[in-house]
């Protein structure tokens, strides 16, 4: 049994947001039906590094997030996609859409509307500011929001700042919140049988992430400071040279600071005045970080990793994404599946990342061909094969 089975989803989203949250309700089991202009489709099917995947629609950027799905293309501004999108929402038990506020009402379909053709539907409406508020209307990018929630002002140091995330950390954020959202939406149903709108910021869903730091600031009255790969909760927390890379070091504990001397050879730190105490060395970490690197740099990546992790005191090496999308620990969590599309050959994708004992989610389908599923989706509302041949003609589908 998968865990979301009998689940049917309209996904009407775009690009990023939307189909990542959809994507993890689809892995858990759920029908996600795709709707897609019949021009082209998602904008994704065109992004990514490969110039004949975004010719064929079928880009790295789709690939990466529309598995087990289905697409169906309709067109909405017609009054033929919108008797066919009438039917289908009476099927259905969710809809999600991260149009600009207002687009869907405009259509005919906002949540009062859909809602009077089904009760019992959870709409889930993902957009950059939320559905209300003076910067409701504006648009909205992942680098706009990474801009405006002050995430782009943690980051980086006094070289090189503000500095946005180099993946559109908002965009999937806000993805994971309204998967979260219409999870818990469908466990309400489950005991109340009403169904109720969501309304998912993506500035709103980047926020908390940064709790510690916004804490720092509205409890602590201290504005975040830039410190590039430094930890500002710690010290000696960050990444130091080693004679042939860099190091992550996590020495977060005084028990780990200590045992951390020790290991590098440097136990009279433990009584320096400027490094006993966490707060102390959190204040002159400038002046520290040099003393650590002087041993660190006498030996390899590997051999500190080894030493002080088998010590207790957390440490890694910092790998490029191919050995980590490749290292052993990946392997073996299954973090990334193989899927063959018939016509591409085998693709690589991300699964669930969350391991379910009775329930386990997996990929069962490739991403699919636009349109691969509208003949299917309007046969089982009962159109005939001529009525969609006449649809066609007409571009409603």
């Amino acid at each position: 049994m998968k865990l979301l089975e009998s689940i049917r989803i309209i996904d009407l989203t775009n690009v990023l947001s939307g189909p990542f949250a959809t994507l993890h309700l689809a892995l858990l089991g759920a029908e996600v039906i795709k709707i897609e202009v019949p021009d082209g489709g998602d904008l994704a099917r065109k992004l990514g590094n490969v110039p004949k995947l975004n010719k064929e629609l079928m880009g790295t950027s789709f690939l990466a997030q529309n598995a087990n799905k289905k697409s169906l293309t309709l067109n909405l501004k017609m009054d033929e996609g919108k008797e066919i999108f009438r039917k289908l929402l009476k099927t259905a038990d969710v809809v999600v859409e991260n149009f600009r506020p207002g687009v869907m009402t405009r259509l005919g379909f906002g949540y009062d509307d859909i809602s009077k053709i089904n009760p019992r539907i959870v709409y889930c409406a993902i957009s950059g500011f939320g559905q209300t508020g003076p910067d409701a209307h504006k648009p909205a990018y992942d680098q706009i929001i990474q801009g405006l929630s002050g995430a782009m002002d943690v980051n980086g140091d006094e070289r090189l700042h503000p500095l946005r995330a180099g993946f559109p950390v908002c965009d999937t954020v806000g993805g994971l919140n309204a998967a979260f959202a219409i999870m818990a939406a469908l466990y309400y149903r489950e005991k109340t049988g009403e169904g109720q709108f969501i309304d998912i910021a993506l500035l709103d869903s980047i926020m908390p992430l940064m709790g510690w730091v916004a804490a720092n600031l509205l409890i602590g009255g201290k504005d975040p400071i830039p410190m590039g790969n430094d930890n500002f909760t710690a010290a000696p927390s960050g990444a130091f040279r080693t004679k042939d890379g860099n190091i992550n070091i996590a020495a977060n504990q005084q028990k780990q600071w200590e045992d951390l001397t020790d290991a590098v050879g440097l136990p009279e730190l433990k009584t320096d005045p400027r490094f006993q105490e966490r707060d102390t060395r959190k204040a002159n970490r400038r002046a520290l970080t040099p003393i650590l690197e002087e041993k660190l740099t006498q030996n390899t990546t590997e051999y500190w990793v080894d030493l002080l992790n088998e010590k207790g005191i957390p440490s890694g090496d910092i790998v490029g994404l191919g050995k980590a999308l490749t290292s052993e620990q990946i392997k073996h969590r299954q973090t990334i599946a193989d899927i063959n599309e018939p016509q591409i050959g085998n693709i690589k994708i991300f699964n669930l990342s969350a391991k379910f004992s009775k329930t386990p989610a997996s990929i069962d389908a490739p991403p699919p061909r636009l349109s691969a599923h509208t003949e299917e989706i309007l046969g089982q509302l009962g159109y005939s094969q001529d009525e969609q041949k006449a649809l066609k003609e007409k571009k409603a589908i």
